[in-house]
């Protein structure tokens, strides 16, 4: 039988921001591997305070993507950045249906 996963979105109005290495442990993941995943285009930081790279809470569910599109589907870098850009594009598209039918 498959096993379903599920996502629990939790919707706030103030705007949390992480830490590298709070974004990498919240993810279980080592800095220095997502240092890489930023250097390569594939996470964004909102802003960069002195050296340090701060992040939005919502990196972390694209951190589990980005990791779930590599390990369990065996996807490089380059394939997860086309997937992550229609990923993106298909959201935008989304809101946008929902504005226009909200008319």
């Amino acid at each position: 039988m498959t096993e379903r996963h599920h996502q629990i979105v939790l919707c706030r109005n103030e705007r949390e921001e992480l830490t590298l290495e709070a974004l990498a442990s919240s993810a279980g993941l080592h800095p220095a591997h997502v240092e890489r995943l930023v250097e390569f285009g594939l996470l964004e930081p909102v802003t960069v305070v002195g050296t340090e790279l701060v992040f939005e809470t919502s990196a972390i569910l694209r951190l589990r993507i980005i990791e779930r599109l590599r390990r369990e589907i065996g996807i490089n870098l380059n394939g997860i950045a086309v997937i992550l850009d229609l990923l993106d594009r298909l959201r935008a598209l989304q809101c946008e249906t929902e504005r226009l039918r909200s008319r």
